[in-house]
């Protein structure tokens, strides 16, 4: 087997493979000597048909076969000769394996950069530091009353905390819009369910009373036709009612379950679940920054076959969003250049970790893992199950591995980083942008 290898613009490299047609012709008569014994061929008794029977037979599919296996594992052994590491698949152009001639292609595919990580040990890391306070568990209790309220007509006009009882009847350019009518529907005013305007359009209504609002599909709008148009809505509203929140007592814990223990029972519940939820934000938050810290200042040479891989992955996975909350991808105008910062930063980052992993000889600890398959698993009816359909699959155990990694990773980091502790409340990790001043 001959070997040239051209390097190119970058990363990408072109390599032209020849396989002499001895070791070509050598395989397909070895395979059809084998395939004598297994097949019937008229005229002749089983395993007695002749070479040249066979060959005019069965010779052709055969011979595209063996070149389809030794392209590919020709390939590997020459990479492996070279000590290439290819990044992603490569492109075989052109392909000439004519009879007689042997096998002559180009393989044109990217390898991996040479990547030198960041001293650990001058990375600078900011982590959040929170705790569930006894003042966060009250609000959350206050969210739960309003899950549990009920409502009470009153006989004056609608406030934002109250909610409206209208039919609605939808207009373009006068002409009324079958999907956009209702009657006898509750609108709640402190919401966001209708489109911009609608719930703030109702504050002030009376009972009885009749408004037009003149408002505009947004852009995303599910149905094309309506997306972005000016619409014209007539309401009338049948009653005002007002919210009614339970007594913050054993009922509501009752409501909500808990049998045993009351409010106080509740109330503990609630800052556990709290407090797992604070937990998996700040490990969040902790891992975001430990990977903005390698990235800082690294200049790498991306192969851009696996930028193009990482970008037609997330436009797949975006699309399936949009497809799942009813709004058809196509109109949302996705291109590729859309994705391609977000697929560089991944694939830079997928890079790093990998370099990590494989100088440092970090393995997935096994323990972590059945950890991480026993919480996903606890969410099920039947956990052994679940349990189970991990460990019975390796490419499914694989994707829990790599989670498992990347966590060993972050936890190496920030045993060797420059650490400092950032004070931080639920609301600013849970809730960023939306506490008070």
């Amino acid at each position: 087997m001959q070997i040239t290898i051209e390097d190119t613009s970058g990363l990408e490299r072109r390599m032209r493979v020849r396989i002499p047609e001895e070791r070509v012709k050598g395989e397909v008569v070895r395979r059809l000597n084998s395939l004598a014994a297994r097949v019937r061929v008229p005229g002749f008794r089983p395993g007695k048909a002749p070479l040249k029977v066979l060959e005019k037979r069965y010779g052709e599919q055969v011979r595209s076969e063996v070149v389809g296996e030794m392209v590919q594992s020709s390939f590997y052994e020459a990479i492996s000769q070279q000590q290439l590491r290819p990044a992603g698949s490569p492109t075989i152009d052109p392909l000439q394996a004519e009879p007689g001639n042997g096998i002559d292609y180009t393989a044109i595919f990217d390898v991996y950069p040479e990547l030198q990580t960041p001293a650990i040990e001058s990375l600078k890391i900011s982590r959040p530091v929170a705790e569930v306070s006894d003042g966060d568990v009250d609000k959350m209790l206050e969210v739960l009353r309003r899950q549990r309220r009920t409502w009470q007509a009153v006989e004056r006009a609608a406030t934002s905390v109250d909610r409206v009882v209208i039919d609605f009847q939808g207009s373009i350019d006068a002409k009324p819009l079958d999907d956009a009518k209702g009657e006898e529907i509750p609108v709640e005013l402190d919401g966001s369910r209708m489109i911009e305007g609608f719930e703030e359009g109702l504050v002030g209504m009376q009972a009885g009373e009749e408004r037009t609002l003149e408002l505009t599909f947004p852009k995303q709008h599910p149905d094309e036709k309506l997306a972005g148009k000016p619409v014209s809505f007539a309401i009338k509203a049948h009653r005002v009612e007002e919210p009614l929140l339970p007594p913050l007592d054993d009922g509501l814990a009752d409501s909500f379950g808990v049998k045993e223990g009351g409010l106080a029972a509740l109330r503990n519940e609630v800052r556990n679940n709290m407090k797992r939820e604070l937990e998996e934000a700040l490990r969040a938050i902790t891992k975001r920054r430990v990977m903005e810290a390698l990235l800082q200042g690294q200049e790498i040479t991306l192969p851009d076959s696996l930028v193009q891989e990482e970008v037609q992955r997330a436009m797949r996975q975006r699309k399936a969003e949009l497809s799942h909350s009813g709004i058809s991808p196509e109109s949302a105008g996705l291109e590729p250049a859309m994705f391609e910062e977000q697929a560089r930063t991944r694939v830079a980052l997928g890079l790093l970790l990998a370099e990590i992993i494989r100088s440092k000889e970090i393995k997935p600890d096994p323990d972590r893992v059945r950890a991480r398959i026993e919480s996903i698993a606890s969410t099920y009816e039947d956990p052994s199950e679940v349990i189970n359909w991990y460990y019975g699959d390796r490419s499914r155990l694989s994707d829990i591995e790599t989670t498992v990694l990347e966590d060993q990773v972050v936890d190496w980091i920030l045993e060797r980083a420059q650490i400092s502790d950032e004070a931080s409340s639920f609301d600013e990790v849970l809730n960023p942008g939306q506490t008070s001043s």
